[in-house]
């Protein structure tokens, strides 16, 4: 538990430092160009990146030691921030207030790899688990990596732009070049006891896509688990694609930027709790269960408009999304051999991710042609305006409920299938064979 607890830090270290860039460099931005469009078109490459980069980063994980894939990663994100400053400080400032200068988003391309190349560190974490801790204990681990997760987030939500106000950008890369450095000699120092790279031999020149599929196969139930999290992810991504809209339509910027200060600490809160009671005999159930608690509260949470009633409800969705992450984690770590578990979490990564920018680029006409003049001018004024209240808000608001009851069905349905039932028995089986290895 040392190696694991000594990994842990030194990953929330890392992981804080490419949120923390990523944050400023989006903030950065906005305010040197005052275009949405830019930070719009930051955000869809972000997540888009993200997606299609899992089915190459697991595969890396797999190949080699997983200390030597995490320090690839530092070292790969550190090059790439050391370059993205030596641009900063050789271009005149009047070029990054253009949102169309190729120099200002050959910098934000940079930014945007140097992050993502930490999703290497992510799943070689959660192989990690499989390799150190017994598998008994691996949700309240997941649950660890869930509650560090959260405060990487909160810590690098509210400092990036207290740098960016306060520094600037010049000395926010500085901050995180200096703490990458300081990662990579940290994690230099970690003995991890795996002296064997663990790997198929067969398919470690490649990405292996099609081995991959496979494996997931082999497994009755799990492809399940991948698209039911997709489409949750597709539908979730209407809430975060409008969520801001909807919470400053009730508050001040002000107000719901130190909201989200605190709703941070949901994540934090959920994964100490996974890290200290487990996620329970069948963590697909807790799964269930926690989607359950979510769709029924995105149904209810924005009935008034309320920011008390808003907070509540986030609050409580954000302590639950830790359960659902860790279940997946605990699952795959348990019905997927330790040689594939880098391509698998890649691999679902990406397809559950895809989703996001999806939902990011067609939710907003759909909101603004049809619920939100519903609402305003339309039918439902007349229907339910009376008790539910009109206006933009409104709008958003009963989007947001239609996805909530639409959410709700489809896992109560879930939870009656043949994948449900094949999963659960795939998991009540015997582990996964023990590490394959090869000589390092």
């Amino acid at each position: 538990m040392k190696t694991f607890y000594a990994v842990l830090a030194n990953s929330l270290a890392a992981f804080l430092t490419n949120m923390f860039i990523w944050f400023a460099v989006t903030f950065w931005v906005y305010l040197e160009t005052r275009s949405v469009i830019a930070t719009s078109v930051m955000a869809g490459v972000f997540t888009g990146t993200v997606a299609i980069s899992g089915f190459f980063l697991g595969s890396l994980v797999d190949r080699y030691n997983k200390k030597t894939a995490m320090l690839l990663s530092s070292v790969l994100s550190l090059l790439l921030y050391a370059v993205a400053g030596a641009i900063y400080i050789a271009t005149p400032p009047e070029i990054f207030t253009d949102a169309s200068s190729p120099i200002l988003w050959l910098f934000v391309i940079l930014a945007l790899v140097g992050s993502i190349f930490g999703n290497i560190r992510s799943i070689a974490l959660s192989t990690l688990v499989t390799i150190l801790i017994p598998a008994e204990t691996r949700d309240k681990a997941n649950g660890m990596v869930g509650t560090a997760n959260g405060v990487g987030f909160l810590v690098a939500s509210i400092f990036s732009g207290l740098a960016i106000g306060f520094l600037g950008m010049f000395w926010a890369l500085a901050l995180g070049v200096g703490i990458s450095v300081l990662v990579i000699i940290h994690l230099a120092t970690i003995t991890i006891p795996e002296t064997r790279v663990v790997h198929a031999a067969a398919h470690t020149d490649k990405i292996d896509i099609r081995g991959t599929i496979s494996a997931i196969q082999l497994v009755p139930g799990l492809f399940g688990l991948i698209f039911f999290n997709t489409f949750n992810n597709f539908l979730g991504g209407i809430f975060m694609s409008l969520i801001d809209a909807y919470g400053l339509e009730l508050v001040s910027v002000e107000v719901w930027g130190a909201l989200w200060g605190f709703l941070s600490l949901g994540f934090i809160v959920g994964g100490l709790v996974v890290a200290r009671v487990g996620l329970g005999r069948s963590p697909l159930r807790t799964l269930f269960l926690a989607n359950i608690a979510m769709w029924t509260i995105c149904a209810f949470f924005t009935i008034q408009a309320s920011i008390v009633l808003l907070t509540v409800g986030l609050f409580i969705w954000l302590c639950l999304a830790p359960a659902v992450e860790a279940a997946e984690q605990t699952i795959l770590q348990k019905v997927i051999a330790p040689e594939r578990q880098g391509r698998v979490f890649g691999f679902a990564q990406s397809i559950e991710q895809a989703a996001s920018p999806i939902t990011s680029f067609i939710i907003g006409p759909i909101a603004q042609i049809f619920f939100i003049p519903f609402m305003t001018t339309g039918a439902g004024v007349e229907w339910i305006g009376g008790w539910f209240g009109t206006g933009v808000d409104r709008g958003i608001a009963l989007l947001f409920i239609v996805a909530g009851l639409i959410g709700l069905i489809v896992t109560l349905l879930a939870m009656r299938s043949y994948a449900y039932r094949a999963l659960s028995r795939s998991y009540r089986t015997p582990q996964a064979p023990e590490l394959h290895e090869a000589v390092a």
